[in-house]
């Protein structure tokens, strides 16, 4: 059975908290429920959507404000649409959900400047603190966390399976999805 009812699933978080991880793990949980969805991944966006934006507070609004765009034509025509971008400013962050009239649900993934450096493999976080990164999200460039998710998860507390659990329990509970076949009301 289809399930056409369409929204926004906006991950916001910084650099190494979880979200690309997030939205390709719930991916085949909502397509298992009925769900048609497309994940809007930040660095495939910005290859394909928003190729020559930089990042200067507004080149990040313009793509963020893409990726809202792409997503809302997506939820109103019953796609379940995933985005996986650090989204660091609230104040478009706002903008989107406005622009989503409803079908927004936005899930922090929350996590500690200190574990993202610990896990950071490629080294960014400490080349940002080091100072030789200019405008990295987090440390020399700001992020503001949001004040009112929908969801919040913390990867430094949770493994992605908790958190993958934690999400589809709100959105089942919010009935954005049915719960998952052969699971007990």
């Amino acid at each position: 059975m289809a399930h056409d009812k369409g929204f926004v699933l906006w991950f916001t978080g910084l650099s190494g908290a979880g979200k690309s991880t997030l939205a390709r793990m719930i991916e085949p949980e909502l397509r298992k429920r009925g769900c048609k969805v497309e994940i809007l991944d930040g660095d495939e966006v910005r290859t394909n959507l928003s190729k020559g934006l930089g990042f200067s507070k507004e080149d990040r609004d313009t793509n963020i404000r893409r990726i809202g765009y792409v997503a809302n034509l997506l939820a109103r025509n019953g796609v379940v649409a995933i985005t996986a971008a650090i989204s660091p400013y609230a104040e478009v962050r706002a903008q989107v959900r406005e622009m989503c009239s409803g079908r927004f649900v936005e899930v922090y993934a929350r996590c500690d400047i200190e574990v993202l450096t610990q896990r950071d493999v490629k080294g960014l976080y400490k080349k940002a603190l080091a100072g030789e990164i200019k405008n990295f999200t987090g440390i020399s460039d700001p992020y503001e966390a949001p004040e009112n998710p929908e969801v919040v998860v913390d990867s430094a507390t949770q493994t992605p399976e908790e958190s993958l659990r934690t999400i589809l329990d709100y959105l089942e509970n919010a009935g954005l999805i049915p719960a998952a076949a052969g699971a007990q009301a």
